[in-house]
C-alpha cells in the first residue's frame, strides 16, 4: 500500500514539473517575443528619423530590420512603402502599402498615398477605387483630399466632367484652403480657357504656402497664363521665382528654359 501511495506522489509531482517547465518556456518565449518587438519600434524609430531627413538608404535598412523583427506592423510596412517610392522601387512600394492595408484596412493615410501612387504609375482606376473607398468612410477626417485624388484621376482619364464634379465639391468641403485642389481646379479652368478663374486659384495655391515644389509649379502656371494675356513682365517674374523655389527640381528646370527663350 506504501509503495502505490509512493508512486502516486511521484507521478504527482513529474506532472508538477512537466507543468512549471512548460510555463517557464511559455514564459520564456513571450519574453522573448516582447523583446523583438521592442528591438523592431527602435529601427522603425530610426527609419523613419533617417527617411524625415532625406536618408533614404539608411532609412530602408532599419525599416527592413524592423520588418525581419516584427512583420506584422502597419506602420513598418507604411515607411518601407515611402522609402522605396523614393528610391524609385515603385513595385516594391506598392507591395508594401498594400500589405499595410491588409493588416490594418482603416489606416486612411496609407490608402491615400497607395491612390496617389497608383496615379503616378497611370494606374488612375485603381487610384480612384481607393479614394472612393476613404471618401466613402465616415471615419475620414479628410474628405477634400480624397476628392481630390479621384477628381485628378479622372483628369487623367478624360472624364473631364468627373473631374470637375469632384474636384468643386472638395473646394467646397475644404473651403478653399487645400492647395492640391486650387492647383488641381485651376489646371481644369485653364485648359477650358477660363485664364483669369486660374490666375486666382494659382494665386490661391501660393497664398497657402504649400512649400517649394508646389509653390514652383503654381508659378510656372502663372506665367503661362501671363504670357498669353501679353504680360510678360508677370510672366517673367513668376518665372523667377520657380527657378528660385526649386533650381534643381523639375519646374525650376521648366522655368529656366521658359527664360532663355523669353530673353
Amino acid at each position: 500500500m506504501r509503495a502505490r501511495t509512493d508512486f502516486r506522489a511521484l507521478t504527482a509531482l513529474a506532472a508538477l514539473a512537466a507543468l512549471l517547465g512548460a510555463g517557464c518556456v511559455t514564459t520564456a518565449t513571450r519574453l522573448e517575443r516582447e523583446q523583438k518587438t521592442k528591438q523592431a519600434r527602435s529601427h522603425l524609430d530610426l527609419g523613419v528619423d533617417h527617411l524625415a531627413n532625406g536618408r533614404t538608404a539608411l532609412g530602408l535598412r532599419d525599416l527592413l530590420r524592423a520588418e525581419q523583427l516584427d512583420p506584422d506592423n502597419p506602420q513598418t510596412h507604411y515607411a518601407l512603402g515611402v522609402a522605396f517610392q523614393r528610391k524609385g522601387k515603385l513595385d516594391q512600394a506598392v507591395g508594401h502599402l498594400r500589405r499595410a492595408l491588409e493588416i490594418h484596412p482603416d489606416h486612411h493615410e496609407v490608402r491615400l498615398h497607395l491612390s496617389a501612387l497608383y496615379s503616378h504609375l497611370g494606374r488612375y482606376d485603381e487610384a480612384i477605387i481607393e479614394a472612393e473607398l476613404l471618401f466613402e468612410d465616415p471615419t475620414f477626417l479628410g474628405p477634400w483630399r480624397a476628392l481630390t485624388q479621384r477628381g485628378w484621376a479622372h483628369y487623367k482619364l478624360g472624364h473631364v466632367a468627373d473631374a470637375r464634379r469632384d474636384l468643386q465639391l472638395a473646394y467646397e468641403y475644404a473651403n478653399g484652403q487645400y492647395w492640391k485642389t486650387l492647383l488641381n481646379l485651376g489646371i481644369l479652368e485653364h485648359e477650358d480657357g477660363h485664364r483669369l478663374e486660374a490666375i486666382d486659384l494659382f494665386q490661391g495655391v501660393l497664398t497657402l504656402e504649400p512649400g517649394p515644389s508646389a509653390e514652383a509649379e503654381a508659378n510656372y502656371r502663372l506665367a503661362e497664363i501671363y504670357i498669353s494675356l501679353g504680360k510678360r513682365d508677370r510672366a517673367m517674374n513668376h518665372l523667377m521665382a520657380a527657378v528660385a523655389q526649386t533650381p534643381g527640381g523639375r519646374w525650376g528646370k521648366k522655368s529656366e528654359e521658359y527664360l532663355k527663350r523669353l530673353r
